[in-house]
């Protein structure tokens, strides 16, 4: 990937906005995330058709994928910037599952919230599937200017 002063100053900007994303809604207590969850199914259920039944689990596996999405992001940014300082993969994946480590310890200690080993889990895939996309993006991206040139 190609490397310039700027590519890199709106890589680690966007990198900073994920984490503060990320963590900063970690530290909202349980009641007010709950709140902004139930928020949020409110406006997809009306955007589905009227009378479907909703899944038993909708509000666990609406959180559940609000967590794979941002880290699909903070993936993504890893890699990129790794990418730019020819790193490889393997730190971004560190660094991400580094990340939702710290996530998950920062719930420990917010009121009605919990930690949780599946998070972390789920927090790494997001991270590898971002990692697996800018790559795959990346390799395409090289591969049509390669069949330009010839």
């Amino acid at each position: 990937m190609i490397r310039t002063e700027k590519r890199m100053r709106l890589c680690v900007t966007l990198l900073v906005c994920c984490l503060v994303f990320i963590w900063g809604n970690s530290l909202l207590p349980g009641n007010i995330s709950g709140a902004i969850s139930d928020f949020v199914k409110n406006i997809l259920a009306a955007l589905f058709e009227q009378g479907e039944k909703e899944p038993e689990n909708g509000g666990f596996l609406l959180r559940k994928m609000a967590h794979f999405t941002e880290f699909t992001a903070l993936g993504l940014c890893l890699c990129w910037l790794f990418g730019m300082l020819k790193k490889g993969m393997l730190l971004p994946l560190f660094c991400g599952g580094l990340a939702a480590c710290v996530d998950e310890t920062i719930q420990i200690f917010v009121p009605g919230r919990v930690s949780s080993l599946r998070d972390v889990c789920i927090d790494s895939c997001g991270v590898l599937l971002g990692v697996i996309l800018l790559t795959f993006g990346h390799y395409c991206m090289r591969k049509k200017k390669h069949l330009e040139e010839t």
